[in-house]
């Protein structure tokens, strides 16, 4: 797997702020550079920054810091590898910028919790991190950076309240709506448990229909006693590229527009009918302009078939 996998061209956007323009720079050379050997001086002549100025504003604007960044996708492609390649793990740490075995199994137990011996026996694609893609939500003052990752998630039971809505694509969208009728009627069933993450799941294999089936719930054991006015839904295990919205809930459409129109036909991954997540964590509050969330689009790389 090369660098240029991972590279990423969001369609034409508005013009840009000046310093943003030169972030956008340096990101270029460096997703198209993970394979070879990057210095802070090969960067900082990009941007046209001096090495402190370019760090400063780099974590400003994005986050991290440069290494911290380069780091993270150099093993992240590691992660890949380890997955579709039988390449020794020593190999794969002087490919992708390490100096031994050992600096890399470190480094990479700190990015992914595990051993690359053991994340290649597990065999899912787990906390793999996309290059930061520049998105213009309409919405939004300016530009921002954006960073998706891909997960692999297991199969769940999710026990809610179902109801039906019109989506992102429908003639006359009422999911705003909707949505949080759905939320209030599970509320009214009863307290979730303030810790719990709470998920609402959409149907989008019905994709043809006007209306889409959505549920409002949380994750269960198979055992777990179900009350009367709950329904049942079972999801299958299925990877997933996961995107954070930050920001008042009623912005979000926005940004799955730009997730959907301009990331992923650029991201070496295809979309999949199947179920969308939308995860919220404990005391989510739509209404806050720091608001959190997760929205899971099942997902699967371009060259693989699509499970039946």
């Amino acid at each position: 797997m090369t660098a240029s996998m991972f590279s990423t061209q969001p369609g034409r956007l508005p013009a840009a702020r000046p310093h943003f323009t030169r972030i956008e720079r340096v990101l270029d050379y460096i997703h198209s550079h993970l394979d070879e050997p990057l210095s802070l001086e090969q960067l900082a002549e990009q941007s046209c920054w001096s090495r402190w100025q370019l760090q400063r504003v780099f974590l400003h604007e994005t986050g991290f810091t440069v290494a911290q960044y380069v780091r993270e996708l150099r093993l992240s492609l590691a992660a890949q590898a380890l997955l579709s390649t039988g390449q020794r793990v020593l190999d794969l740490a002087l490919c992708h910028g390490f100096g031994s075995e050992v600096s890399f199994s470190r480094a990479f137990k700190q990015q992914f919790g595990c051993s690359p011996a053991a994340y290649r026996k597990r065999g899912l694609r787990l906390g793999l991190a996309m290059p930061l893609a520049r998105a213009q939500i309409p919405l939004a003052s300016s530009p921002k950076w954006v960073q998706v990752r891909v997960e692999s998630r297991p199969g769940f039971v999710l026990q809610g309240v179902r109801g039906e809505i019109r989506g992102l694509f429908a003639e006359e969208p009422d999911f705003q709506q909707t949505v949080p009728a759905i939320w209030r009627a599970f509320q009214h069933q009863g307290q979730p448990d303030p810790t719990c993450e709470l998920l609402g799941v959409v149907d989008v294999s019905l994709a043809n229909e006007s209306r889409l089936p959505y549920w409002a719930g949380l994750a269960v054991g198979e055992d777990a006693p179900q009350p009367s006015g709950l329904t049942r839904l079972r999801v299958p295990p299925q990877s997933y590229a996961v995107l954070t919205h930050v920001g008042p809930i009623g912005e979000l459409a926005e940004t799955l527009n730009w997730f959907i129109l301009h990331w992923l036909p650029n991201s070496g991954y295809r979309g999949l009918d199947g179920f969308e997540l939308e995860s919220y964590g404990p005391g989510f509050n739509g209404q806050q302009a720091d608001a959190r969330m997760e929205y899971w689009l099942p997902i699967a790389p371009c060259e693989e078939p699509a499970s039946s």
